[in-house]
């Protein structure tokens, strides 16, 4: 299969053109009052032609040149320019698009005589519905920032270049959630605490998705995460109990070292020499003050050391 790469097309500045034309019109007018009818015609019916070589592009706009459906190159520079008058004009912009996958395209639509009577349009993103790496339903959607770089490819070797990247663009989303957890442990790589990562991934799943498609992708990252609704309830009670405990795991942590740090302190000071049976109730009594989620009412001692 024959690939289709771009040329540059040195197309001729369009203000010499343009005083020919105009000059070719003003003869033929002369032409008539001259009574040349023959001449006159046939440099009004010239100018006319030459009327259709002219284009004007825009800054970040570019023209796919075409002969008779023979592919000639592409003029990528703005200006005003002039081309053969039977070059069809194929235009395309090289801005830099986005959009959100999930979104729906709307094609444009023509009658009969050709007048089109609806806009090629898309509509808003909407979260897909997919697997993570554990099974569980979840909702992601992304956003894809994309621009046109090779206008040959992207108009001759896909269908519809625009569709072509949402379709793939979703395609690799979903491929790429089905490699990760939702959730992980602190060092298991996630879809919610990689996002970056993730983002990077996504991006590069997509390019060489479109590697045919003239497209380069700037930038792809999550604009959505969520657990499916059908079990959103159930993860955030999850979520929230692995929270508790990993708190309290700290809070253990500090108390035992607080209690060591206290009986080396007054071991070392000299202040009190307690046996194992006392080391044993103070270690108790500060870990229940240390560790509760409440607060603790203290009782004082107001007898001897043993009573």
């Amino acid at each position: 299969m024959t690939i289709v790469e771009e040329r540059q097309y040195r197309a001729l500045k369009g203000w010499l053109p343009l005083v020919i034309i105009v000059g070719l019109l003003a003869f033929g007018v002369f032409a008539f009052l001259a009574k040349v009818a023959v001449a006159g015609i046939l440099a009004i019916f010239a100018a006319s032609i030459g009327c259709a070589g002219f284009m004007a592009i825009a800054p970040n706009d570019a023209r796919a040149l075409l002969l008779f459906g023979d592919y000639k190159g592409s003029v990528v520079e703005s200006g005003f320019y002039w081309v053969n008058p039977f070059f069809s004009k194929k235009k395309i912009t090289l801005r830099v698009r986005n959009f959100e996958t999930g979104s729906v395209n709307t094609p444009q639509k023509k009658n009969s005589s050709g007048t089109v009577e609806q806009e090629k349009s898309r509509t808003s993103g909407r979260p897909s519905k997919v697997n993570d790496r554990d099974g569980n339903p979840i909702e992601i959607s992304a956003v894809v920032v994309w621009k046109v770089v090779d206008t040959a490819e992207a108009l001759f070797e896909v269908d519809d270049f625009e569709d072509y990247v949402a379709v793939q663009s979703e395609a690799a989303l979903r491929n790429l959630a089905s490699r990760y957890a939702y959730d992980g442990g602190d060092d298991e790589e996630s879809l919610r605490g990689n996002t970056t990562k993730v983002g990077d991934e996504l991006r590069k799943d997509i390019q060489e998705r479109l590697g045919r498609a003239g497209v380069e992708v700037i930038e792809a990252r999550i604009s959505h995460l969520a657990y499916a609704p059908e079990i959103a309830a159930a993860m955030l009670q999850r979520q929230q109990a692995q929270a508790v405990v990993a708190a309290r795991t700290k809070i253990v942590e500090g108390a035992v070292g607080m209690v060591e740090m206290a009986l080396a302190q007054l071991k070392a000071d000299g202040i009190v020499d307690l046996d194992d049976e006392r080391k044993a109730a103070m270690v108790s009594n500060l870990l229940v003050v240390l560790c509760s989620d409440r607060h603790t009412q203290p009782v004082v001692n107001t007898g001897t050391l043993y009573n």
